[in-house]
């Protein structure tokens, strides 16, 4: 039997997907409810630098402003994890000694995924020595839409097997993927192919984390567990860098996949900017005033 046989086969239906989106993205929340999704949020981020311009001196500041956001508040949690190219990880790994912050890291030839696969496996082996306990993978979009789904899914299974202990995220690339359908087919073969997150996109190709994207991966998920009774996580990355919108994608999550999934175990932004904006948001819920985005300044 070949993987499309065995997955999710019903089109995914485009207009009510937008439409209940739209339903959940109108809900208020109130001022207790929104302090602690301000909090969870925070404590949901893999910070993230990814230019060609990265420095260890870049990551070694974003390492230390992760692991002192806000002294001033020292009830707030810490970022989730540091995702960084390959050749920064030892560097986040010595910067971020003595803290619980995870290190995360791009692999598989990212953004592309261009490369061959044993390039790719030594690649992802690699980082692992170095101190990554997160992996970040991109899948071969260009396999997968000529239809070559058992190629792609036994990528994910090999990369995974190199991750050892490593936890293993699964990026589509969604803005690549065209089609909801193909959200949701290439969703299947990540969870199946025994992958630890289903992640929307690398950041680098538009559009990358909407809404209705995010809402077809949770509903993959939630159908799942319901088959397999594993639990996957999910990380819209992308195009999120307001609290408003992180916390509308909170409401998604609970109303999809219920409050188990309200964890940074099992639920990430991929993001650079949203922190800032994030604790900002904090500041002003408990005290009531803004202060300037500067003082915040985590990228």
């Amino acid at each position: 039997m070949t993987v499309q046989h065995q997955l999710y086969s019903h089109p995914i239906d485009e207009i009510n997907t937008k439409e209940r989106v739209a339903r959940l993205f109108s809900r208020s929340i109130k001022k207790d409810s929104k302090l602690f999704a301000l909090n969870l949020t925070l404590s949901m981020i893999d910070l993230t630098t990814l230019e060609g311009k990265d420095s260890p001196g870049k990551v070694k500041q974003l390492c230390y402003k992760a692991a002192h956001l806000h002294d001033q508040y020292p009830d707030l949690p810490n970022v989730a994890a540091i995702c960084v190219y390959p050749t920064m990880v030892p560097i986040a790994k010595k910067a971020l000694t003595g803290t619980n912050i995870n290190i995360a890291s791009v692999a598989t030839s990212f953004p592309s995924g261009m490369a061959d696969l044993q390039s790719k496996l030594d690649e992802v082996k690699s980082v692992v020595d170095a101190g990554a306990n997160e992996i970040d993978m991109v899948i071969s979009r260009g396999r997968f839409l000529r239809g070559d789904y058992n190629y792609v899914s036994d990528e994910i299974a090999q990369v995974k097997d190199a991750c050892g202990d490593a936890h293993l995220k699964v990026i589509l690339e969604t803005g690549e993927l065209v089609t909801l359908d193909n959200v949701r087919l290439a969703s299947d073969i990540a969870m199946e192919a025994d992958a630890d997150f289903i992640k929307t996109s690398t950041g680098k190709v538009s559009p990358a984390a909407t809404p209705p994207v995010v809402l077809t991966m949770l509903e993959a998920i939630r159908d799942f567990e319901t088959k397999t009774g594993k639990k996957i996580g999910m990380k819209p990355a992308g195009g999120i860098g307001t609290a408003k919108q992180a916390i509308q994608y909170l409401v998604m999550v609970k109303e999809t996949l219920g409050e188990d999934w309200l964890s940074p175990d099992l639920f990430r932004f991929g993001a650079s900017s949203l922190a800032n904006d994030v604790l900002m948001q904090i500041v002003k819920q408990s005290t009531g005033q803004y202060q300037s985005k500067d003082y915040f300044s985590v990228d």
